[in-house]
Formats: structure tokens, sequence, C-alpha cells
């Protein structure tokens, strides 16, 4: 189908059935500045001074093993302050401030849905703006701890970020809800990602609603899943479909 033909169509699914579920992957936030782990410019690519690979620099246990190590990769490579919503972000928005029903789930740590003013967002592999001591759960604010090493609490307990790092497990909770909203949705929008990062992206299986659309750069291995297949940048798209 021609892409022109595809939008117009879409915009008028949205305009029918506003109730909108999002899956966002890291192309939703390469435009911020915000690298993306598998391409060729992406971390898992980079050759770090440690020698060693980002699955393991980001596993639980080396965490745990090496926090000086960890925490110095952490900071200079997972944490942008300086990164700022783009046009994704903001057409998502957007969207919700104009009264129409959407739940975004991002497999983004970056927060950016949120600092764009988006509400209800469901972070995946959680935020690198949340953390909290591995001793006493108290929570802390990135604010409150950007950039200082290694971070302690005041009972001295080890401060972990709230990201799912290598060898954990999703968040329980964040899953149910994301499985609900999918259950619910009318309309179903996944975006900038490969969906290839499981359990993430078998969650596009619990959607059981009339549309689905899929707008990413490359072909992902579930594009014969999708009633709709833009291979576009997904912040042009976005910007283009939501009324």
């Amino acid at each position: 189908m021609d892409e022109t033909v595809a939008l117009q169509r879409i915009k008028e699914i949205l305009k029918a059935y506003p109730r909108v579920v999002f899956l966002g992957g890291a192309g939703v936030s390469t435009a911020s500045g915000i690298p993306d782990f598998r391409s060729a410019q992406g971390l898992a690519q980079l050759d770090t001074k440690y020698g060693i690979p980002y699955e393991i620099l980001l596993s639980h246990s080396y965490f745990l093993s090496r926090p000086g190590t960890f925490y110095d990769f952490y900071w200079k490579s997972m944490v942008k302050l300086d990164a700022k919503p783009n046009k994704a972000h903001l057409a998502l928005a957007r969207y919700e401030l104009e009264g129409h029903p959407i739940t975004i789930l991002t497999q983004n740590i970056d927060g950016l849905h949120s600092a764009a003013g988006s509400e209800k967002v469901y972070e995946l592999h959680g935020s690198v703006r949340k953390y909290s001591c591995l001793s006493c759960g108290r929570a802390y604010d990135l604010k409150d701890l950007y950039p200082r090493g290694v971070p302690h609490c005041e009972c001295g307990g080890l401060i972990k970020p709230d990201v799912v790092l290598y060898e954990e497990s999703l968040n329980e909770d964040t899953l149910l809800h994301a499985v609900e909203a999918l259950r619910e949705a009318e309309v179903l929008i996944v975006g900038g990602t490969s969906l290839k990062v499981y359990p993430a992206a078998g969650l596009i299986d619990y959607f059981a609603g009339r549309t689905s659309i899929l707008i990413n750069r490359e072909m992902t291995p579930r594009d014969a899943f999708f009633d709709y297949v833009i291979h576009d940048d997904v912040g042009t798209v976005l910007t283009e479909i939501m009324p």
C-alpha cells in the first residue's frame, strides 16, 4: 500500500477509535541524542576502556561485584541529562493532552515520555531518574545523586539505579499493567523498536483490538503481525497521524 494512503487511513482510524497503546523502543529516543544498543552507532558497538562487553558491564552480578566500574560506565554512557523530548515524544503527549486515552509502554529508561508531558507511562525497563538503596529500600532521585561516583545511602547501603539490568526480570506489576492496557486498547502503535528484545517484544501478542500499526525504519521479525507497516522515521510519522 502506498505510504500516503496508509497514513490517511491510519488518521481516520485514530479519529474513530482513539483508545491507543503505544509500545516504543530505542528508536524513539535516538533523535534526542540517546544512542540505541544495536545500530552501527549503538552502545553494543562501543569499545569500552574496560574491555568488557556491555552485557556484562550492565549485569546485576557485575554491578554488585564492581560497582565502581559499573557506575563509571553508567554515568558516562547511560545518563544523558541534556536530552530533551523530540517530536515523537511530543506527538504522543499532545495526543493525550487533546483528551485521547493513550497508554505508553516504553523500553527506554530515559524518562523522556514523562518529560514531554505524557501521564500514563509504563517504563518496562525502569528509569535512570529513579534509584533505591539495596539495604533499606529508601528511594532517591537522579538529581540527588548525579554525578556522585558510587552512591551510598545514609544507612550505608549501596544505591542501585531502578533500571532492569541483565540477569534481572522485568517488574511484574508493570508487566500486568501493560498486558491489561493492550487487552483494552482499540489501536496498537509500535514504534522505533526491532521487536527482538523479549519479553517486551512479546507483549504485542496480548493485543486484541481493532488495528495494529508498526513504524520502524527497518524491517522487524514481526512485520507480518501488523495491519499497517510504515518503514519511516517514527517521529515524523507520529506527528503526521496523531490528530
